[in-house]
């Protein structure tokens, strides 16, 4: 996955196309990112015990990663992501303008 944590990344489909945030957590086993703020469910939680209260909670949910697209710092465009070696160091380039991310 060519995508980490802290990226800004654009949703292309689904019900919050076209909203942007960061990712906030990937989870390479199912193939999802969440995102901060997209995505967001809201859930009815019953009371358990005497300690719990009741009422509505906000829950965000995983995206697939094809659903979103990295939007390059640099072009301010979403684009397709690359790698290149230089020196033994592997980078990642955005594809549209050929810079290092």
């Amino acid at each position: 996955m060519k995508l980490k944590i802290g990226d800004e990344v654009l949703v292309v489909s689904g019900r919050e196309k076209g909203k942007k945030g960061k990712i906030e957590k990937i989870i390479p086993d199912l193939n999802k990112v969440v995102v901060t703020g997209i995505n967001l469910y809201k859930k009815n939680k019953k009371a358990s015990g005497s300690n719990q209260k009741a009422g509505i909670i906000d829950i965000i949910k995983p995206l697939p990663v094809a659903n979103v697209m990295f939007l390059c710092p640099k072009c301010k465009l979403s684009a397709r992501l690359g790698f290149t070696v230089k020196n033994n160091e592997k980078s990642r380039v955005c594809k549209k303008c050929d810079q290092i991310v």
